[in-house]
């Protein structure tokens, strides 16, 4: 059993091989990896053998719990729109899922790749800068005997859905089915390929450390940056092409309120999340940051307190501010606590990480009130707040925690700095094509019926729901 368990902890020590062994350039030096939380490693083995079994089965226990993530955001979602939407929420978010699934499968991990995977790369000087992938299309030469870039791959795939749920709620009750479909096949091709190759994938942003000596190179272990941020600065982009629903700021420039239809599946969407997400940062901390598997515990302990002190923050501020809590925002602060555990979860303590997500738990319900009422953004489901701030937040944080090589702090900085001043224009000029290609908005009669009854026939609570027409004159 020992010796069982040694294997266990010895197969994630070629996960530390992810850019700073296999991705620097000729005659460069790499910084060791942090020394929290990492135990001892007294060997390495090749990045492309196989796991051990009692690895590959928790990691496959892990990859099952994942999609519970993508259930409680496609909830979330649903719940935080109208009635008269409801059902084509629930079955956007399947065809996003399905849609990102093939799609980063056929070609998507082609660019996306594994560190030591083959790669098109921009030399100067003596400096490589690895900016994309360049596996074969269809998975192909991928091996399926349990191969960390197999589950890295299964893992993306899921990762590539959940990215493109993210702007799925910010454009509810307003952005058509077949418009989203394709927006999240050019996504899940090659928006979030690239980024994830940069960040995964041994690309230019993770190997900083070993091509400028800047810490350990930009961290992400559980997809703040490849998954939330990069779904938040997305839904920020599509809110401001489809902009507002109908009748939010009609009169005056102060928003109107319109709740969420459903609270019952906010609030389970959120208990859903739970599990999926400590799945999902398990997983990352395994593949792409080489900790060793007894110090999982830490990454589930502080993604469970990161959501309970983000939660626990939103209540008291709302409770505060509007005497009573408000339901919505609670459930918004407990994601974003989630969202910043994807950042800190394998290298904070447990009170770095407490701290972190009480602050922004606390921040998110002013975010979401100035992003509405001062910026006059759209966004049922507070996502641009949510996703892209809180985990923009993380990345920020991480760099301010100790443990690291020097440099670790201007690191972060220039991976932010890359998402906000290069990826978020690229992001914003392909749904502006898109939107031209195919338009987003569906028009003011599909609006005024409702999703549901405009584009699937029928609506989600036929018996049950009576809605009155707020676009009529009063």
């Amino acid at each position: 059993m020992a010796a069982a368990a040694r294997r266990a902890g010895d197969f994630v020590i070629d996960r530390v091989t992810f850019c700073f062994c296999h991705c620097r350039p000729p005659g460069g030096t790499a910084w060791p990896l942090p020394c929290r939380p990492f135990s001892s490693r007294p060997g390495r083995r090749s990045k492309l053998m196989p796991l051990d079994t009692v690895s590959a089965v928790l990691c496959l226990l892990l990859l099952l719990l994942a999609p519970l993530a993508l259930c409680g955001i496609a909830l979330l979602n649903t719940g935080l729109g109208r009635s008269r939407s409801a059902a084509q929420s629930l079955l956007g978010a399947l065809a996003i899922i399905a849609v990102a699934a093939i799609v980063f499968c056929m070609s998507g991990f082609s660019f996306a790749a594994y560190p030591g995977n083959t790669n098109y790369s921009l030399d100067l000087g003596s400096t490589s800068w690895n900016w994309i992938g360049a596996r074969p299309l269809f998975l192909g030469g991928l091996h399926w005997t349990g191969t960390p870039a197999s589950f890295a791959a299964a893992l993306e795939a899921l990762a590539a859905g959940f990215a493109a749920l993210i702007p799925w709620g910010s454009g509810a009750d307003r952005w058509r089915l077949g418009s989203v479909c394709l927006v999240t096949a050019v996504f899940a091709a090659f928006a979030f390929p690239v980024v994830t190759h940069w960040v995964w994938g041994g690309g230019w942003l993770a190997t900083l450390g070993t091509s400028f000596h800047l810490g350990a190179g930009f961290i992400d272990p559980g997809g703040a940056a490849a998954v939330q941020a990069l779904g938040g600065l997305s839904a920020l982009a599509v809110v401001w092409i489809l902009g507002p629903r109908r009748t939010k700021f009609s009169g005056s420039s102060m928003p109107r309120a319109i709740p969420g239809h459903h609270m019952i599946y906010v609030l389970l969407g959120c208990l859903l999340l739970l599990p999926g997400w400590m799945a999902f940062n398990c997983l990352g901390a395994i593949l792409f940051t080489g900790i060793a598997l007894p110090s999982l515990v830490l990454v589930a302990l502080n993604t469970l307190l990161c959501a309970a002190a983000a939660l626990l923050a939103a209540m008291l501020v709302t409770g505060l501010r509007f005497r009573k809590p408000d339901a919505s925002l609670c459930a918004n602060g407990w994601v974003s606590g989630l969202v910043v555990s994807s950042a800190l979860a394998p290298y904070a303590s447990p009170a770095e990480a407490l701290l972190a997500a009480a602050l922004a738990g606390g921040a998110l319900p002013f975010l979401v009130e100035w992003l509405e009422v001062y910026a006059h953004i759209d966004d049922p489901s507070g996502a641009i707040a949510v996703h892209g701030i809180s985990g923009l937040w993380g990345l920020f944080v991480l760099g301010l925690l100790g443990g690291f090589p020097p440099g670790q702090m201007l690191a972060q900085l220039l991976g932010i700095g890359t998402l906000l001043g290069l990826v978020f224009p690229l992001l914003y000029g392909m749904h502006w094509l898109l939107n031209k290609l195919l338009r987003y908005r569906t028009s003011a009669e599909g609006e005024r019926l409702g999703m549901d009854l405009h584009e699937l026939g029928a609506g989600a609570y036929p018996e049950f729901v009576i809605y009155g027409d707020e676009f009529l004159p009063r």
